[in-house]
């Protein structure tokens, strides 16, 4: 049953791009939140980590465009209806 979840649901944005962009996100602000508690300013801190994390976006989305993002468009998920077909479907032929 895992398996065939995992064949429905391939694709759930594990990129490059998307794992650069989530890390580089936390260590930025994890600096600042530091930088903060040990005394910085708020507003200074607060500041720079925004405009870091603008600028690691954009890095992102330039890493996305250079091929290592997304390779197919997301899937879509079914509607209530063929969900449901679908899961009658797996309960019959499961007894």
């Amino acid at each position: 049953m895992a398996d065939a979840h995992l064949e429905e649901h391939d694709d759930h944005g594990n990129t490059v791009s998307a794992w650069f962009l989530t890390l580089s996100w936390i260590v930025a602000w994890t600096v600042a939140a530091v930088i903060i508690i040990m005394g910085g300013s708020l507003v200074t801190w607060t500041i720079i980590a925004l405009g870091a994390s603008v600028v690691l976006a954009v890095i992102a989305g330039v890493m996305k465009k250079a091929g290592l993002g997304r390779k197919a468009p997301r899937p879509v998920p079914p509607t209530r209806e063929e969900w449901e077909t679908g899961r009658k479907a797996a309960a019959t032929s499961g007894n």
